[in-house]
């Protein structure tokens, strides 16, 4: 395999497709070696239909963990509202342990009010949103080094979003890796802002990092992304998953 300029993911969303239909993506994914495969938390779709079909996040990772073998799996991002904090990373260590060590514990404020209408939680404001992923950021890390037995991977901890006074300041000081989306100028902006905050905190930027989700109309800016300082280019597809579409990134990685 040719050396890669920048990390390359796939976030497969679980939504009007069949199990077959993810299952044969993640698997031709994890062949072509991909560093990164995710899917979404949600329980509705985010497009189409809106009474489509739908899978739930978390049991899909792991089913990934268990049918992969190379790929870091991840969501992107979990929703901080959907499950008690110390139940998201007991979930996230077990999937890192049937994976031999390659999750991503995603995590994010929320923002699909259907979601919360439909399941009964309470959408509250979006300050208050962040203020909760906040606090619960910190039982998660006190819940990792509880845990028995430990993940045996890094279990990073990947923050998505791009709030510039509360979000990314959350990022610099208590997170491993970030998300956010193009296009390349807002993403370079944004990422300049993550660093200002790292300043503030005392936090060294080259510790977190760097990853951009991209569409597939969005393949010839990939150069830009990584001028700006993205490291991990992650294409978002859905049903019925044009690889592809994934093959022409891959190609601009190692070109």
């Amino acid at each position: 395999m040719a050396e890669r300029r920048f990390k390359i993911g796939v976030q497969l969303h679980p939504q009007h497709c069949s199990m077959e239909q993810l299952r044969t993506a993640w698997t031709a994914a994890d062949e072509r070696q991909l560093d990164s495969i995710w899917t979404w938390d949600h329980f509705y779709p985010l497009y189409g239909p809106e009474d489509g079909n739908h899978f739930e996040g978390t049991t899909l990772l792991a089913a990934m963990a268990a049918t992969t073998s190379h790929s870091m799996l991840g969501l992107m991002v979990g929703c901080n509202s959907y499950r008690n904090p110390e139940l998201m990373v007991d979930l996230h260590r077990t999937i890192d342990h049937i994976s031999g060590g390659r999750a991503y514990l995603g995590i994010g404020s929320g923002w699909f009010e259907r979601d919360y209408a439909e399941y009964g939680y309470e959408f509250g404001t979006a300050i208050g949103r962040l203020r909760q992923l906040d606090t619960d950021l910190d039982r998660i890390r006190r819940r990792l080094g509880e845990l028995s037995p430990p993940p045996l991977g890094k279990l990073p901890i990947m923050v998505g979003g791009a709030g510039e006074k509360v979000t990314l300041r959350i990022v610099a000081e208590k997170a491993d890796a970030w998300n956010t989306f193009g296009p390349a100028e807002n993403w370079a902006a944004k990422n300049a802002i993550l660093n200002d905050w790292c300043d503030k905190v005392g936090r060294d930027p080259a510790e977190i990092e760097r990853t951009v989700c991209v569409g597939a109309d969005d393949l010839d800016g990939l150069d830009a992304y990584a001028e700006a300082g993205a490291t991990h280019v992650i294409l978002m597809l859905g049903a019925p998953f044009d690889l592809g579409t994934l093959d022409t990134l891959l190609a601009a990685a190692e070109g």
